[in-house]
């Protein structure tokens, strides 16, 4: 059963709330946006080098007249199914327990949005939150519950734990120092993705693994709607990576989007995220994270806490890894 009317207004009082949330960290949203002519050029952009494949997945669906929610989905379950990537679904690092634990959201032009937390033995959890979007009046499921959930709409258990990651949580265990990695541009832990149509609607994604060898039942920004992804049909959109709980305190995707409303470019808007996490943060060591945005121009841009951070682009000209400005050199 389709998600019913009424709950279309209520995802709109969703977006609401997470505006007024995050009003203390963002312009002043009394503001009228800056009006901008929607491109009508395909175009994706995804964090990391693992990107470059999700994205050709991506476009060919948008060069088939698809749209960019579709091309969201599609373009990441490439990337979830790719058992070398040890960040994200298949091949995943585990945690502290040794479980693979997936998160993931998805939001459309509409303010539609879903998302699930903490689910074990499914391989697309992209597809799962699509799922919560569309077939259910919720947004978020976790745990058991998003399992169970993903059971029912026909997904398959999936043993999504690698001979090879396996042996890497053994080894760390081994150590005993329980040191948690640092997360940068060789152990990062997500992708996210920007879709741009034919229609000039604009879509977004992240789906991750989180945290290598987190603590048992962590969850970071990656599936929360206003810090992992946020899109604003009338502005643009933006998404994360990096130390998710960086993320979360400054609503980094909404912070940017308010940022393009006040006429600040993707990039610039990037940067001011970056600086409130500075500002919000009591050491800045080892804090990567990395923010991609595209407004409804088809303008895009991304920046980062250090060196390393880079985001595939695809449109109709070119499909290339960009590396992105930053903050810091790393020592």
């Amino acid at each position: 059963m389709k998600r019913r009317d009424f709950v279309k207004v209520g995802a709109l009082g969703s977006a609401a709330l997470i505006t007024n949330s995050c009003s203390n960290i963002s312009s002043s949203n009394n503001e009228q946006p800056i009006l901008l002519t929607k491109s009508k050029e395909i175009k994706v952009i995804s964090t990391w080098v693992s990107g470059i494949d999700a994205n050709k997945e991506a476009f060919q669906i948008l060069k088939s007249n698809g749209s960019s929610i579709n091309a969201i989905e599609k373009g990441l379950n490439i990337t979830e199914s790719d058992p070398e990537n040890t960040s994200v679904g298949l091949g995943g690092m585990p945690d502290a327990n040794g479980l693979v634990t997936l998160d993931a959201s998805i939001m459309d032009h509409n303010y539609n949005c879903g998302s699930v937390t903490y689910l074990q033995n499914i391989e697309h959890p992209i597809s799962v939150a699509r799922k919560v979007m569309e077939e259910t009046p919720h947004v978020m499921l976790s745990g058991k519950g998003a399992y169970e959930f993903a059971l029912e709409q026909g997904f398959k258990h999936k043993n999504l734990l690698t001979d090879s990651s396996l042996q890497k949580w053994q080894e760390w265990k081994d150590k005993k120092t329980l040191n948690l990695p640092v997360i940068n541009h060789e152990n990062h832990d997500t992708i996210a993705m920007i879709a741009q149509d034919e229609n000039g609607n604009l879509a977004a994604g992240c789906t991750t693994s989180g945290w290598a060898y987190k603590k048992h039942g962590r969850v970071g920004d990656s599936p929360i709607i206003g810090a992992g992804i946020f899109v604003d049909p009338e502005i643009g959109a933006a998404c994360a990576t990096g130390l998710g709980e960086a993320i979360i305190k400054i609503c980094g995707s909404h912070t940017i989007v308010e940022q393009m409303r006040n006429g600040l470019t993707p990039e610039e808007a990037c940067k001011v995220a970056i600086e409130r996490i500075k500002k919000s943060s009591h050491s800045l060591e080892n804090l990567q994270v990395g923010f991609i945005a595209m407004n409804v121009a088809g303008e895009v841009g991304s920046y980062s806490m250090y060196s390393g951070f880079d985001f595939a682009l695809h449109d109709e000209n070119r499909a290339e890894l960009i590396k992105s400005n930053y903050e810091f050199e790393w020592e």
